[in-house]
């Protein structure tokens, strides 16, 4: 790992979480609408039974209402609890707000447990992101869970990273385990990005 490109990358998550803890309650209120509104959209253009999401913290685009409304729509929902070892396990969604603490202080489902290789089955992956540039490399939080689930799926699904709107980004430092994504989703849009996976 080059040092320059972990500080460059460093330096930029401090900034985007400082961006982050300074949007309003409004802001984000009309954020998760527009999540939910997109997120919406992206299922049905998908035509996806079975997705995995994430339960959002709460400087993240908030993914809940999105979660159990797909629930209730009948699609099969997998949310990630992480391991020390570096790899997600997930549980099934919901429709209640019932969340745990998991590592690193992360709201996790409650639901029974299911290994690593539970989320080859999904036809879509909607994933956190702290920004995303047009060449569709992600740049997540630094703890490698994401890249490292997305870079041993032998088929891979379409994987769409979360983001607000101002860090849909130019360009991004990029490394060899950093895995790009197809698209991101904003609260005002979702932009289709990369078409193959290295």
């Amino acid at each position: 790992m080059s040092p320059d490109v972990e500080h460059a990358k460093r330096a930029l998550r401090a900034e985007l979480r400082e961006r982050r803890q300074l949007l309003s309650e409004q802001q984000r209120e009309v954020a998760a609408s527009g999540i939910t509104a997109q997120l919406d959209e992206l299922v049905a253009a998908h035509d996806a039974r079975s997705i995995s999401c994430f339960l959002s913290t709460t400087t993240e685009p908030d993914t809940r209402e999105f979660i159990i409304g797909a629930v209730r729509r009948g699609i099969r929902v997998l949310l990630p609890i992480t391991r020390a070892d570096g790899l997600l396990d997930w549980a099934v969604a919901d429709d209640t707000d019932d969340v745990a603490e998991g590592l690193f202080g992360l709201p996790e489902p409650t639901g029974e447990v299911l290994g690593p290789i539970a989320v080859n089955d999904v036809d879509l992956m909607i994933i956190p992101a702290a920004a995303v540039d047009a060449e569709g490399t992600r740049l997540g939080w630094g703890r490698g869970y994401f890249d490292k689930t997305i870079g041993s799926m032998e088929n891979c699904p379409p994987v769409y990273a979360v983001t607000y709107d101002s860090e849909v980004l130019d360009s991004l430092p990029r490394e060899l385990h950093d895995q790009p994504v197809t698209g991101v989703v904003t609260p005002t849009r979702t932009l289709h990005l990369s078409h193959e996976r290295p």
